[in-house]
């Protein structure tokens, strides 16, 4: 493997970060699914509050807050299966979101890390963009890495990450 492709976790673990494009589609398919699930589950509460009678249905008001809360907890529901850093979009990318510090899974903090990445990322990219600034700077708390070619990495000699060195 080429040496610059290659980047060490905070405990000094090396792994081979996801490429752009895997990125991109791993952001694609999660925004995606975000965006079929929250249809799914507004036509669901719209097609179940028809079948009220006319005196209990919900207002238009009340369906912009029930729009709101499913804006936010779609995503966290769909975090829910990201705890082991491979939700769908991972999955068909060969990527997983890992902790920067050791490479570790992100477990409880995945429906954070997923609504991160389907609503403030976007929210984000788009005061970037609009505004014109470069963003927040720091660094971040979770990265993504290339699950084989990480493997094959380990594989050639490189040492295990603590999380992989236990199954041994």
């Amino acid at each position: 493997m080429a040496a610059p492709k290659i980047q060490t976790f905070g405990n000094g673990t090396p792994y081979v970060p996801a490429g752009g494009w895997a990125l991109m589609f791993t952001w694609l398919i999660d925004f995606v699914v975000f965006v079929l699930g929250f249809a799914v589950a507004f036509i669901v509460f719209v097609v179940a509050d028809q079948s009220r009678p006319e005196a209990q249905q919900i207002s238009a008001g009340g369906a912009v807050i029930i729009a709101l809360v499913l804006l936010f907890a779609v995503p966290l529901v769909y975090g829910l299966w990201y705890r082991n850093g491979r939700a769908l979009g991972a999955v068909c990318t060969g990527t997983r979101l890992v902790r920067t510090r050791d490479g570790g899974r992100i477990g409880a903090k995945g429906p954070w890390a997923m609504l991160v990445r389907t609503i403030l990322l976007p929210l984000l990219i788009a005061a970037v963009v609009l505004g014109g600034g470069l963003g927040p700077g720091g660094e971040l708390p979770r990265t993504s890495i290339d699950v084989e070619r990480t493997r094959r990495l380990h594989a050639e000699g490189y040492p295990l990450t603590p999380r992989d060195a236990s199954r041994t």
